[in-house]
């Protein structure tokens, strides 16, 4: 980890706990070397700051271009390994980066659904998702966060000391058999789609 990095990484975590009680349910199912996508829900600002100390390793983002138009927040964030995307249009350098990055042995995150949701609900997953792991063939952790909706919701403000859970499913595995029979677009839907269902299929535990 660079210097920056690092040091907003233990201030991410120690606000976190501190805050919003914050922990993560089953740690040891986390790949902590090796190329990985790390793949969640997406309900709140906090979702990508959560994901990121739920690991000890550093994770690469995606996130929003105009982002970077903020000040001071927009000349931190390529220390904190953002990608910025390009959401007007089709951003394929985005992705491209990512393939590049989780190819080297980098972890990076990927958020299927593409956007927050607003209730809290799960969304449909977009294909971005599965042409990562189409390029890349690489292992995917489901992760699935509870309570972040409730502490930090889409268009409101934090309620502080509102508990997150973070449950790290099983890593998930693709050989030969998962690619053939589709290809382009419905392959990448097709497995963006079975990531999802696991993430749907974890459940609140430890409570």
């Amino acid at each position: 980890m660079g210097a920056i990095y690092e040091t907003n990484y233990r201030l991410a975590r120690f606000v976190a706990r501190t805050l919003f009680g914050f922990r993560v349910v089953h740690p040891e199912r986390i790949l902590e070397s090796g190329g990985v996508i790390f793949a969640s829900n997406h309900e709140s600002f906090l979702d990508p700051p959560l994901a990121g100390i739920s690991c000890e390793r550093q994770i690469f983002y995606l996130a929003r271009r105009t982002l970077l138009n903020i000040p001071v927040l927009g000349r931190l964030l390529p220390h904190l390994n953002v990608i910025p995307v390009d959401q007007v249009r089709a951003d394929m350098s985005a992705l491209k980066t990512v393939i590049r990055l989780v190819k080297a042995g980098e972890a990076t995150v990927i958020f299927p659904e593409g956007t927050r949701s607003v209730d809290g609900c799960l969304r449909a997953a977009q294909p971005g998702l599965g042409m990562v792991i189409a390029k890349t063939r690489a292992p995917v952790v489901p992760m699935r966060i509870f309570g972040a909706h409730r502490a930090f919701p889409k268009g409101g403000i934090p309620r502080l000391f509102t508990p997150v859970t973070l449950v790290v499913g099983e890593p998930m595995y693709f050989g030969e058999g998962d690619f053939e029979g589709r290809e382009g677009r419905e392959l990448y839907q097709h497995l963006s789609d079975r990531v999802m269902e696991r993430i749907g299929a974890i459940e609140m535990e430890g409570v």
